[in-house]
């Protein structure tokens, strides 16, 4: 019988940007920049600091245009600049702890993330999420394998952010 691991399947999102590498990795790097579009479509930080190594955090809190607020983090893993980043991500509180999903008692407390940029032809940058539950129970494991189609939407509504960033300041 096999392992609930290997019936999994992660999800996996990829999105072209008009871009070059170095100005997409940036973006999800510098702190100024995250500050500009990190989050689903309707939140941007009202809150985000980041010790961007081996063991640092991405700390941050969303806030909605409606003012409902959500904290989460990063904890990096690697950082190959300008190709992968590898973080375990979580919902938090305001001090880092990690918490459980504000709205969702039986996701995973915490998300294996690699996100790669590669070049595209015409100065063009793709970026790929791959997302894992990490250290999940059955239960919580079972709530993500269903759930890629609200993840998809989320990615997407990031990445929708991120995208209008990125087309601002090419202007």
């Amino acid at each position: 019988m096999a392992s609930k691991k290997s019936e999994s399947a992660d999800f996996v999102i990829s999105r072209v940007f008009e871009a070059k590498r170095e100005r997409v990795w940036k973006a999800w790097t510098d702190l100024e920049q995250l500050k500009q579009w990190w989050g689903p479509k309707g939140f941007l930080p009202r809150y985000a600091k980041v010790d961007l190594r081996p063991g640092g955090t991405f700390h941050y809190c969303l806030r909605s245009g409606g003012g409902q607020e959500m904290w989460g983090k990063f904890t990096y893993r690697e950082i190959v600049a300008p190709e992968r980043l590898v973080f375990v991500s979580s919902f938090s509180d305001e001090a880092g702890g990690t918490t459980r999903h504000p709205m969702h008692q039986s996701w995973p407390l915490e998300m294996l993330s690699t996100i790669t940029f590669e070049d595209e032809p015409g100065g063009k940058t793709k970026v790929t999420i791959r997302w894992q539950a990490h250290n999940a129970t059955a239960e919580e494991q079972k709530t993500f394998d269903t759930s890629h189609d609200g993840m998809r939407q989320g990615w997407g509504g990031t990445l929708d952010q991120l995208e209008g960033y990125l087309a601002k300041a090419r202007k």
